[in-house]
């Protein structure tokens, strides 16, 4: 089966290191820190898109300059890498060893996710990715539709895992199945507003339903 994980929040434990890089980065340009439950809600988008969304009196010119602070504060807390959720590591090399074809939809540019791959052995089980910076934004669904054709299968055989409603819904639009985690950045109530085949609590319990 066609597997394809969200990164920060589904797999990579990142969401406070978001939290503090955004909040430093509006100090620096100024703007009102927000609180930590705010960004939540935009991690998994594009980057401008989110921004634009925390901050929408912003013009393009100020959401790029933000973007570029946002930028720096974390390119500098990631020289320390953030860690894998619990069972993330086990459980990736057991799907894969069980056949599964991995993959990544990231709101992570290409430069941040491929600065992660770098120093990660795990980043070998992975067949391919999408970026937000080179396709649409979540919940758009063409980093879905993109990588369904990249391996010529079709939606309804492959499986979408994410921790936000973006996830999930780019996947609904569809006709995707998903499965959503409870330990990322939404509730499980916004999860499950998009009929995923379920949620899990742990990483360990998504590895035991397909090895079911």
């Amino acid at each position: 089966m066609l597997l394809i994980f969200d990164w920060d929040g589904t797999l990579m434990d990142s969401a406070d290191k978001i939290v503090r890089c955004m909040r430093a980065a509006a100090i620096e340009r100024q703007l009102e820190p927000l609180e930590a439950e705010a960004i939540h809600n935009i991690i998994g988008l594009e980057l401008g898109v989110a921004i634009g969304q925390l901050y929408p009196e912003l013009g393009l010119a100020g959401v790029e300059l933000m973007r570029a602070a946002y930028s720096r504060q974390f390119v500098e807390a990631d020289q320390k890498p953030c860690s894998f959720f619990a069972g993330v590591g086990d459980g990736l090399e057991r799907l894969h060893a069980a056949g599964h074809t991995l993959c990544v939809a990231t709101g992570k540019s290409r430069k941040g996710l491929n600065r992660v791959f770098s120093h990660l052995p795990e980043a070998a089980l992975f067949a391919g990715s999408r970026c937000a910076d080179e396709t649409a934004s979540k919940p758009h669904p063409l980093m879905l539709q993109e990588l369904c054709g990249q391996f010529s299968v079709s939606p309804h055989e492959a499986l979408m895992v994410g921790d936000t409603e973006y996830d999930l819904e780019m996947a609904s639009k569809l006709g995707m199945p998903s499965i959503g985690v409870s330990y990322g950045a939404h509730e499980p109530e916004r999860l499950l507003r998009w009929s995923p085949l379920r949620v899990v609590d742990q990483f360990a319990e998504l590895v035991a339903y397909l090895e079911a």
